[in-house]
This record gives C-alpha cells, sequence and structure tokens, in this order.
C-alpha cells in the first residue's frame, strides 16, 4: 500500500475554523435537499501528461522537499514518500507506467498454469545491483524471505502472504519460503497457497524487490539506511534522519534505459508545516517539484497553468476516514453511517478546498473505470434528518465523545477541523480532536484503542481493485501482536468471513470481466452495506514543477515525479 501523508492543504487550525464558521458549517445546512445526492461542480480539470521529449543528455540535479519517511528499505516502506525513494533505488520483477499499465521491470514476461496457482517469470539476465552482484531469481527469494521472516519488523510483508509458505516462515516454523523456487537463475516460479490470477500485480509492491547477499537481516541498521538497490539510482552516501537524502545515477543499470539526471536531492522538511516548505521551496528556486497550501491552489493554478508549470492529476487514491469499527462508538453501522451522513463533503469541498477537490462516494477510486461506482457509499451523501435517526438508533446521543485524529504538517489541518465543527453542530457529538507526527498517527492506529475518526488516505501500490479491497478490509490483512496491535493495514479491524471469501473469488477469476463485478459487490458489502472505512474525497494532486528547467516531468504511479525520465533543458 502506499498510506500518503501527502497533503491536500495547510492552514492553522485557527484559520480553518474561523473559515468554516464564515462558509462551511452554515453552508451545509442550506445546501442540495438532504439525501438529493446533487453535487456541486467540484474538481480542476486534470492537466494533460507533460509531452516526453526525445534525446537528453546526462545531467542536473532534481530536488524537491519531503517529511521524514517510515523506511526507504523496502521491507518496510509504507507511504508516498518513502516510495519515491525506493521506487529510485529498486527494480522489481514489474514495474508500472502514470496510467497504471504493468510493464517489465527485472522481468521479461510472466504467465501462469491453468488454474493460476503458480506463476514464472523469466528473468533479463546479467542484471546488477549497484555493489556488483548479479539480480538473479535468488536475489527475489532472498529479498521476500527477508521481509516475510519472523521478527522482520515489516508492516507490508502481507503483500506476499498469497505464496505458499508464507504463513512459516512468518510464524517462524521455517526459514525458507517453500512456494519460492530459485533454482533456475534466470527464472522465478512462484506457488500460491490459493488461486491468484492478478499475483504479478502484487510483485510491484516495494516489499518485493530483490535484495543483494550485502543487505543481511532487516535489523541491518546500516543497510536500513544507505539500502544497496537494483535501480536507475543509487544512495549517494547515506539517509540523513530529519536532514536529507541524497541518490545519483546508477550508470551500470541495464533492467531498463538509464536515467539522464545526475542526482535526485530529497530535502527532509519539518512534519508541522512541510507542504508550506515546499511551496516556499518552489516560490524561491530551492526546489523543482513541491505541494501547496490549499487556500493557494486556485491562485497558483492560475500564476503557473500558463507557464506549464501546474501539474493536476485525478489518482489512484482515496482520502477517507479509518473508524474503529470494533470499538465505541463506531462499532455499529448505525453508528458510522449516522456520522457520516452528518458531514457535508460538498460544503468542504467548496468552503475549504475552494473547488479543488471532488467529495468520495466510494472507496475505489475513479481511475479504474471498469469498477468504479460513483454513489456505492449512500451514506457519503449529506442527509442530516437521516444521521439524527441512526445516530439517536446507534445510541449516538449529544455529548458523546468521539476521536478525531490527523497527521501532522501535511495539509489536513483545515478540513479535518471542518468536519469536527459539523459533527458538533450537527449530531451534537463532543470530538476530542489532535494531530500528531504521522509515525506516530500509525502507531495510534495500530494500538488496540484506536477508535473514533482517523484521517487517512490510500493510494494504490498497484493497479487492481483489489489493493483496496484486500490491504484494508481483509481479515487477512488485520494481523495482531501479542498486545493486540495491527500489523497489517487493515486498522478499522473489519473482518467479514463473507466479504473474504468474495475478495478471495475475485483474485481467482481469470475472466477480467467476470472478476471486475466480484470486486463491485465487494465494494457493495464493505462499503455500501458495512461502511467498514469511510470515503472523504477522490484524491486529485496538485503540483508546482520546474518545467523551464526540466523537460518529461510528469506525476508517477505513487504520486511522485517520474524521476527516471527526467532531463535537464
Amino acid at each position: 500500500m502506499t498510506r500518503s501523508k501527502a497533503g491536500l492543504a495547510a492552514v492553522a487550525v485557527t484559520a480553518a475554523a474561523s473559515l468554516v464558521l464564515a462558509g462551511c458549517a452554515q453552508q451545509s445546512n442550506s445546501g442540495p435537499p438532504a439525501g438529493s445526492g446533487a453535487q456541486p461542480a467540484v474538481g480542476f480539470p486534470e492537466t494533460p501528461p507533460n509531452p516526453e521529449v526525445p534525446g537528453g543528455k546526462p545531467g542536473g540535479v532534481f530536488r524537491l522537499g519531503i517529511t521524514e519517511p517510515t523506511a526507504i528499505d523496502p521491507y518496510n516502506t509504507q507511504e508516498s514518500e518513502g516510495q519515491g525513494v525506493e521506487d529510485s533505488l529498486f527494480t522489481g520483477l514489474l514495474e508500472v507506467t502514470p496510467d497504471g499499465e504493468p510493464v517489465p521491470g527485472v522481468a521479461t514476461d510472466w504467465s501462469p498454469n491453468d488454474t493460476c496457482d503458480t506463476w514464472t517469470f523469466n528473468l533479463k539476465p546479467g542484471t546488477k545491483f549497484h555493489n556488483g552482484e548479479i539480480v538473479d531469481a535468488a536475489a527475489f527469494k532472498r529479498g521476500w524471505e527477508r521481509a516475510s521472516i519472523k521478527d522482520s519488523g515489516s508492516e507490508v510483508s502481507y503483500h506476499l502472504d498469497v505464496i505458499k509458505g508464507y504463513d512459516e516462515i512468518s510464524s517462524g516454523a521455517a526459514t525458507e519460503m517453500s512456494g519460492v523456487n530459485a533454482s533456475n537463475p534466470n527464472q522465478l516460479v512462484v506457488t500460491l497457497k490459493n488461486a491468484d490470477c492478478e499475483f504479478p500485480l502484487r510483485t510491484i509492491h516495494p516489499v518485493a524487490a530483490p535484495m543483494p547477499v550485502a543487505a543481511g537481516p532487516t535489523s541491518n541498521t546500516a543497510f536500513n539506511d544507505a539500502p544497496i538497490g537494483n535501480g536507475p539510482f543509487k544512495m549517494d552516501g547515506k539517509w540523513n534522519h530529519d536532514q536529507g537524502i541524497r541518490l545519483v545515477r546508477f550508470d551500470d543499470y541495464t533492467a531498463g534505459p538509464k536515467a539522464f539526471l545526475d542526482a535526485i536531492e530529497f530535502t527532509i522538511v519539518s512534519p508541522s508545516n512541510g507542504v508550506q516548505l515546499e511551496y516556499d521551496g518552489f516560490v524561491n528556486g530551492t526546489f523543482d517539484w513541491a505541494r501547496m497550501p490549499a487556500p493557494l491552489i486556485a491562485q497558483n493554478r492560475s500564476t503557473y497553468e500558463p507557464q506549464g508549470k501546474w501539474i493536476s492529476r485525478k489518482t489512484n487514491a482515496t482520502n477517507y476516514f479509518v473508524t474503529g469499527d470494533t470499538t465505541a462508538p463506531l462499532n455499529s453501522v448505525d453508528a458510522r453511517k449516522a456520522v457520516s451522513m452528518a458531514i457535508d463533503r460538498n460544503a468542504i469541498a467548496q468552503g475549504v478546498f475552494k473547488g479543488a477537490q471532488v467529495p468520495a462516494t466510494s472507496m475505489i477510486p475513479a481511475a479504474f473505470r471498469d469498477v468504479y461506482q460513483e454513489g456505492v457509499c449512500d451514506a457519503c451523501t449529506f442527509n442530516l434528518d437521516e444521521a439524527k435517526k441512526l445516530a439517536e438508533k446507534a445510541g449516538l446521543k449529544p455529548g458523546t465523545e468521539i476521536n478525531l485524529f490527523y497527521n501532522t504538517g501535511a495539509g489536513h489541518e483545515e478540513w479535518t477541523a471542518a468536519v469536527r465543527q459539523q459533527l458538533e453542530k450537527n449530531l451534537g457529538l463532543v470530538v476530542k480532536y489532535s494531530g500528531v507526527p504521522f509515525n506516530d498517527h500509525l502507531n495510534n492506529l495500530e494500538a488496540p484503542t484506536m477508535s473514533g475518526l482517523n484521517r487517512l488516505a490510500w493510494s494504490a501500490d498497484y493497479p487492481t481493485p483489489g489493493n483496496f479491497m484486500i490491504p484494508l478490509m481483509a481479515t487477512s490483512s488485520m494481523k495482531l501482536d501479542a498486545q493486540g496491535n495491527v500489523k497489517g493495514n487493515n486498522y478499522s479491524r473489519y473482518s467479514n468471513p463473507e466479504f473474504d471469501a468474495l475478495v478471495l473469488k475475485a483474485s481467482a477469476t481469470k475472466d477480467e470481466a467476470e472478476r471486475s463485478k466480484l470486486w463491485q459487490q465487494a465494494e457493495q458489502m464493505s462499503i455500501g452495506r458495512d461502511l467498514a472505512l469511510m470515503p472523504m474525497f477522490q484524491r486529485q494532486q496538485f503540483r508546482l514543477v520546474a518545467t523551464d528547467r526540466f523537460a518529461n516531468i510528469n506525476m508517477d504511479f505513487s504520486e511522485n515525479p517520474t524521476f527516471d525520465k527526467i532531463f535537464l533543458k
């Protein structure tokens, strides 16, 4: 998964509150008729991709700001910031284009047996790690086992849990993954526990990267801070925590075209006001790529779009609330739907985002055109009368306390403040509102005491609706340790055997059209019926880009720059 901390907005909470009072809550109660489903004209148009310019010569340093990643070592890469670094350092079996098309990475081709429970990947011979080691089938087996072994500390190894032998190695009963055959250096054969006709897409996730012998165990802090990869860029020194990361071009790269840039410089900005610092850096010429505070989005569009320095993209992602499905007060469907219906997403989209964002009525985003179901979440439409009825039925009386948590410094202060005010005004709830740095936010989500509403966004790691359904809501993605902490991404602790069976059936279905119908049924059950998670906004991202200095700059599948294509003008 890519749990994104990237911002939608960035302003002080005091400013947020006054803006909400002036425009959001009042508008929310005087907007479209309750239950009408009417949507305002919101969401800025997408910009066409910057045209790929042929040619280019080596040179240039591309600079941008990010907040401190959780990890850049693939065994635990978790969010867009870390993935931007990791994707440059490593090349997996498959890669993905900005539009979500799977393409060869180290694998030249891949094919299943008749039942989709065994997959064969043929590898490009002779590609190398940055230290000269050969990237062969054993390197992938090594990487997968390193992340999956008991006590690895990985929170994302579950993306490999469909492989035969994963359960044994992760429990400590085995030291090898029995379903991975690397006896032929140029061919990897993977046997699965169950049929999965989309398994190759999972290998796009960072956790499936190959590992050199030099990596050692995941406790090797030297490798954690200076990973030796096989991608188009390599580390220049080590990760200077809370300061920066510098990558340089890997000139012996043969898994694909060589990069043009001499280097990428990631400056680590403060988590308390990261988006503002990115924007300031772009304006003063320090950065070549930046997000911006929400109040400045429209203004910057007017300024920079005519200059060709503006990117607007509807991404493969959704902003949502993780809800405490097993903890009061949201441990009933009625309670969750009451809260969701009391939130006027349209008013927030207009009042806070000035029309730049679109309310979400589904968890699977519109980018998945064959599966997208607008309105599958009927509880995502503002309906105060129905919200009050459901709240009374669920025992959400005025004065009931509910938590609302968000991560600081990434632009979520203003819109979450608007949600807080709406819930207090519309249902009389007492909202305990708090923001913490992203890593602390993740720790809070994992804790057995997690409850209420917890802001998060999910950007697809690989192009299938299953990457939303399985990681976020399948029982298999809710791995609990001895203390009851979640190690996985099903933080809501939603567990439904009927849903689990449906997603297994979807994965095992060869026919793409039929598989799409099953993913739709899974979303109708988990979101439409049970509201296991609370969709808030379709994720549209805006970036300022230094097209006066660089060519071939686009946003990749993970919302990062297409580093391997960029070259200096």
